[in-house]
């Protein structure tokens, strides 16, 4: 018997008992389904981890003068601006913002707040995801000039100027009047209670000369293209800055770097366990169907065991009857695999529509639970086939 043969009369037998096919097929659909919707959802949860995590500094580090743990001390002066430009030309690196910050007194009008006045670069908003809600932010030229223009934040604007519009005011800082360019987006609090909108920004430069006197930084804040270059750029950053510092092997760095990449790979692998976890209990069920295809085979080789025998007395030889039942097994689990697909990408469709959670259906996982379910029927349709091959033509012919 041929294989197109083949598969006309397993189908037939298929057709012959539908309620009890689609009742055998239902583990592996559950399987595959499952299989297919935790993928998606757990896939797509690490999509908004990493993107919340970028938008957190997933994507960059902070470098700071001193010994970690030390503090500033004595190294204040590591830092300069000299060491943020030599930063800027290193090609893994995509932006830097020198920063330099101090608490000061904030007045407009008769109205004063005392908030953190923060000097940096316009590539602070690239690398925290933060831009001005309205207004704009200082560019290059600003910061070449020196000038004295600030952006407010949303917490420093509702406790000066209420619900007035602040841009194209003048507030006075220290001595000095700035001209107000621009209101950030509103932030809010962070997990720590700190207020990340109680802040005025403005350019380093102006800092540096206004209110610092030196060229100093009290950080540099880097960024790179992924966070999976994180560890690269560390290493170049700190090679370049102890060659710039005159630093000889054996000494200590008098820098040092800060970054999440750490937090972020083991929320990764703690992730991808959950994956694994997740899919492999979903992969049971697809075994417990595979059992039931087994069970339903043997049951249907014991209810055809006439027609078997009649088959063998007419020429059918045992390798076309264990290929005939062989091929039954497998449609079954690769019918109920198609099917589970289908279930586990509708699925995905309606939890993510019920939940908000986004969802990334993997062509790798489709793949492979189609795949498993085709195993599936291969193993556990081995058995009953070749029981059903090693019949007694005979002993066949005389059951009743």
């Amino acid at each position: 018997m041929n294989i197109t043969a083949a598969l006309k009369v397993s189908s037939r037998a298929i057709r012959t008992n539908k309620v009890r096919s689609i009742l055998t097929t239902l583990g592996i659909i559950i399987g595959v389904a499952a299989v297919i919707s935790l993928v998606a959802l757990t896939q797509g949860a690490n999509l908004m981890i990493e993107r919340q995590l970028t938008s957190l500094g997933g994507k960059s580090l902070i470098v700071n003068p001193g010994k970690r743990g030390v503090g500033v001390q004595e190294s204040a002066i590591t830092l300069t601006t000299d060491d943020a430009d030599a930063i800027r030309d290193l090609s893994i690196v995509s932006h830097v913002a020198p920063m330099i910050d101090n608490p000061e007194q904030v007045v407009w009008g008769n109205r004063d707040f005392f908030t953190m006045v923060v000097g940096t670069s316009p590539e602070f908003v690239f690398i925290n995801d933060w831009y001005p809600e309205t207004g704009v932010f200082f560019n290059r030229e600003d910061v070449a000039g020196a000038e004295n223009v600030c952006v407010l934040g949303a917490t420093v604007v509702s406790n000066l100027f209420g619900y007035r519009n602040p841009v194209g005011e003048t507030v006075r800082i220290g001595k000095n009047s700035f001209k107000v360019i621009g209101v950030m987006e509103a932030l809010g609090q962070t997990t720590g209670g700190r207020d990340q909108d109680d802040v005025v920004i403005i350019p380093y430069t102006t800092f540096q000369k206004r209110i610092l006197g030196s060229n100093s930084l009290e950080t540099i804040s880097v960024s790179v293209n992924a966070p999976g270059d994180i560890p690269a750029a560390e290493s170049e950053i700190r090679q370049l800055l102890r060659e710039r510092h005159n630093l000889r092997p054996g000494d200590e760095d008098n820098f040092y770097l800060r970054s999440q990449f750490g937090i972020i790979q083991r929320i990764f692998n703690i992730s991808d366990i959950m994956t694994v976890l997740l899919g492999s209990i979903a992969s049971i069920s697809l075994i417990v169907g595979g059992i039931g295809i087994m069970n339903i085979m043997l049951v249907s080789v014991g209810e055809r065991t006439r027609e078997i025998g009649i088959r063998m007395a007419v020429g059918a030889r045992p390798k076309d009857i264990m290929v005939q039942f062989l091929i039954e097994a497998i449609l079954l689990s690769l019918t109920g695999g198609v099917i589970g697909i289908a279930a586990g990408i509708a699925g995905s469709k309606i939890a993510s529509s019920l939940t908000g959670w986004e969802t990334v259906i993997s062509p790798g996982s489709v793949l492979l639970s189609f795949g498993f379910a085709a195993l599936i029927g291969i193993f556990f349709g081995i058995y009953p086939a070749r029981k059903a091959s090693r019949l007694d033509p005979i002993e066949a012919l005389r059951y009743e």
